[in-house]
C-alpha cells in the first residue's frame, strides 16, 4: 500500500516544478500526472500492478491534456475574432 502511495503521490509532487512552462505543457503534464494518480488507484484497488495502471493513466491524461489546451486555445481565438469584429464595426 505505501508503494501505490508513493506511487501517486509521485506526480502531484513533481508538479511544482511547472513554474517555468507554458500554459499548454503546464495542461499536459497536470493531465498526465492526475492520469497517472488515478490509473495508479484504480488498477490497484482492482488487484492489479498499480506501475501500468500509471503508465496508462498517465499516457491517457496526457492526450486529455493536450485535447483540453487545444480547446482552450480555440476558444480564446473564437473570442479574440468576436471582439475584432465588434471593435471594426464601431
Amino acid at each position: 500500500m505505501k508503494k501505490t502511495l508513493a506511487i501517486a503521490l509521485t506526480p502531484v509532487i513533481l508538479l511544482t516544478a511547472c513554474s517555468g512552462m507554458s500554459n499548454s505543457q503546464q495542461r499536459e503534464l497536470s493531465g498526465a500526472a492526475i492520469g497517472a494518480a488515478a490509473g495508479a488507484g484504480i488498477v490497484a484497488i482492482a488487484g492489479g500492478t498499480a506501475i501500468w495502471g500509471a503508465v496508462g493513466g498517465a499516457a491517457v491524461g496526457a492526450v486529455g491534456g493536450y485535447a483540453y489546451d487545444k480547446y482552450e486555445k480555440s476558444k480564446q481565438q473564437e473570442y479574440n475574432s468576436g471582439y475584432q469584429a465588434g471593435k471594426a464595426a464601431q
